[in-house]
C-alpha cells in the first residue's frame, strides 16, 4: 500500500518539481525564488519552510532528477547472460530512456557550466551504494573479461555511452534522440573488444 504524502511532503514536491521546470526552461541563475513559488503555488515566505536556499533546492532536484539515477536502474536491470548481450542491451535501452528525456541532458550541463560540477561528489557519495549491486555483476563475469576492476570496467562503459551520446546530440540538437539498432555497434565493439587488431600467433 502506498504510503500518502503529508501536507508538508507535498508542497516540498510541489516546490522541487516547479524549481526542476524552470531550471530547465531557463537556467539555475535565471530562475529567482519568487518564480518558483508562483509555479508551486506557495507563498514566498512558504518557500523557506522546506528549503533554506535556491540552492538547497538545486541540491534536491539534482538528487531526484539526475540521469545517473535512471541509468542505473537500467543497468541494474539489463538482460544478458554474456558480457557482450548484457552491454548491447544496457546501451540499448539508455538510449531509449534518454532519448524520451531530453531534460536530462540540460540538467547535467546546468550543474556543469552554472557550478562547476561542485555537486556531483556529494550526488555520488548519495547514489554509490545503488552501485553496488552493478559491480558485483560486473565481478561474477570475470571469466569471460580481463583482469581488470569492475569500477574500471562499468565507468569505461558509461564514459564511452555518454561520449556518443553528447556527440549525438551536438551534432543534431533539433533531432530527436532516436537510434536505430545497429547506431551503436561500432562503439560498443570498440568498448568490448578494443581499437587494436588481434596479434597473429
Amino acid at each position: 500500500m502506498t504510503e500518502t504524502l503529508s501536507k508538508g511532503e507535498r508542497t516540498s514536491q510541489a516546490i522541487v518539481e516547479a524549481a526542476y521546470s524552470l531550471f530547465i526552461e531557463q537556467g539555475y541563475h535565471a530562475t529567482s525564488m519568487r518564480q518558483i513559488a508562483q509555479r508551486a503555488g506557495v507563498a514566498l515566505g512558504g518557500i523557506y519552510n522546506h528549503f533554506s536556499s535556491k540552492e538547497q533546492i538545486f541540491d534536491q532536484v539534482l538528487l531526484e532528477k539526475h540521469p545517473y539515477r535512471q541509468v542505473l536502474q537500467i543497468l541494474q536491470s539489463a538482460p544478458g547472460e554474456t558480457m557482450d548481450a548484457f552491454t548491447h542491451n544496457a546501451a540499448r535501452s539508455m538510449a531509449a530512456e534518454l532519448g524520451r528525456r531530453p531534460d536530462f541532458l540540460k540538467l547535467v550541463f546546468i550543474e556543469l557550466s552554472e557550478f562547476k560540477g561542485v555537486h556531483t561528489p556529494h550526488l555520488f557519495q548519495t547514489i554509490f551504494p545503488q552501485v553496488l549491486p552493478l559491480i558485483q555483476r560486473f565481478s561474477g563475469a570475470q571469466s569471460q573479461l580481463r583482469d581488470l576492476q569492475p569500477q574500471t570496467m562499468m565507468l569505461s562503459f558509461l564514459g564511452m555511452f555518454f561520449s556518443y551520446y553528447l556527440t549525438w546530440s551536438v551534432i543534431n540538437p533539433e533531432a530527436p534522440m532516436t537510434h536505430e539498432p545497429g547506431d551503436m555497434e561500432p562503439y560498443l565493439d570498440i568498448f568490448l573488444h578494443g581499437i587494436l587488431k588481434p596479434e597473429k600467433p
